[in-house]
């Protein structure tokens, strides 16, 4: 079978080896385009025939398989007209790879940022009433990270430490929808905005402290079940200046 394969994640997968995928990862980009464009159920060719397709050993498309198979794009029959077959997915499965599907342009990015912002108050209102003790000591955990990033004024670190934080805060929450969606729009953000600069007319390592601080004072909130957290989760998504731009548009940019 002939399969001219779509865009996959953010770029078509013949010009990811230029942003650093290995070839396993190559292969599996290759096998989940074609999958993703069949029909479920659809043979995709025998091991023999995709390994030719995508020009790797034996050895490097049983690797990418085994990652194809982890998101359950392609299933492995065995046995006269056996291969690989395009999987019927899962309502969940097909939410996660629609995400990864989104493009890097301005207009994606700008949409991840504010669905985020639209359900931290959920996730903030999940902790308030489902928080444990160990929950809390998580958060603490990365609170330790973003004090010690800040007092170095390194702000790759403190965004990273921040991510860490908001991950925490989203694995509190019992709606495997809620965790996955946010997960998610966190993944999309995270792949792009790997560094931050300093804010126009104010020093980074002044607002990297206030935003540490008022990251101190939600889970403060959440440790009491203080609804005072909604108020300041709701301060964390409206204050400004940002502290990270996206490298494809100056008007998009961290705002943790």
């Amino acid at each position: 079978m002939t399969v001219d394969p779509p865009a996959l994640r953010r770029a078509d997968w013949e010009r990811r080896p230029n942003r650093g995928l290995t070839r396993p990862e190559q292969a599996a980009e290759r096998l989940a385009a074609m999958a993703l464009s069949a029909k479920p159920g659809e043979r995709l060719g025998t091991k023999d025939e995709l390994r030719a397709a995508c020009g790797v050993s034996v050895g490097t498309f049983n690797e990418a398989l085994r990652m194809v198979q982890a998101r359950e794009l392609v299933t492995v029959r065995s046995g006269p007209g056996g291969g690989l077959f395009a999987s019927q997915q899962s309502p969940m499965v097909r939410f996660g790879n629609a995400m990864l599907s989104l493009g890097d342009d301005a207009a994606s990015m700008a949409d991840a940022f504010r669905l985020r912002h639209a359900l931290d108050p959920l996730l903030v209102q999940d902790a308030l009433e489902y928080a444990s003790a160990h929950d809390i000591a998580g958060l603490r955990a990365e609170l330790k990270q973003m004090k010690a990033a800040a007092a170095s004024a390194d702000r790759t670190a403190f965004i990273r430490a921040n991510w860490g934080l908001h991950i925490r805060l989203a694995e509190i929450s019992p709606s495997a929808l809620l965790r996955s969606f946010y997960l998610h729009l966190l993944e999309i953000t995270d792949s792009h905005l790997l560094t931050a600069e300093p804010v126009e007319d104010e020093s980074l390592s002044e607002y990297i402290r206030h935003r540490y601080d008022l990251h101190v004072a939600l889970v403060d909130a959440i440790s009491t079940h203080d609804p005072r957290a909604l108020d300041l989760i709701r301060e964390h998504n409206a204050t400004g200046p940002w502290i990270g731009e996206s490298e494809t548009s100056r008007s998009v940019a961290v705002n943790q």
